[in-house]
Formats: C-alpha cells, structure tokens, sequence
C-alpha cells in the first residue's frame, strides 16, 4: 500500500495502465505541483499532474536511497 506523497526522486514506479512499448515501469525524474516521469522500457518523458499520477499509481517498487 502506498501512502500519497511517499515517493522522492529516482524512485521506481509500477502505473496501472501499460506504456505503448509494454513497460509498467517508470523512473520519477521531477516532483512539484506537477510529476515527471520517464519510461523504463522506451525513455519517454511523461508529464502528470500530482492528483493523476497518485490516481494512476499502484505501487512504488524501488526507492532511490536504498542499498
């Protein structure tokens, strides 16, 4: 379960839909009042509004700061 908000930078995301190039995948690259997110399959650069990404998000498989 993921809590809104509990995501930084370089975190990898699983969305519930699938990219056109079959990657549920992405790497957050901007966080502000809008979300920027980059395709791990195909590096498309996708921007989101906060309230839509957190909508879209299922769950939050790698954090940045962990070793």
């Amino acid at each position: 379960m993921i809590i809104k908000g509990s995501y930084d930078l370089g975190d990898t995301a699983i969305m519930k839909k699938i990219h056109p190039c079959g990657s549920y995948e992405w790497e957050i690259i901007r966080l502000g009042a809008d979300i920027k997110i980059k395709c791990k399959g195909c590096n498309r650069i996708v921007m989101l509004q906060r309230s839509k990404f957190e909508k879209d998000l299922k769950r939050i498989v790698k954090k940045n700061n962990e070793i």
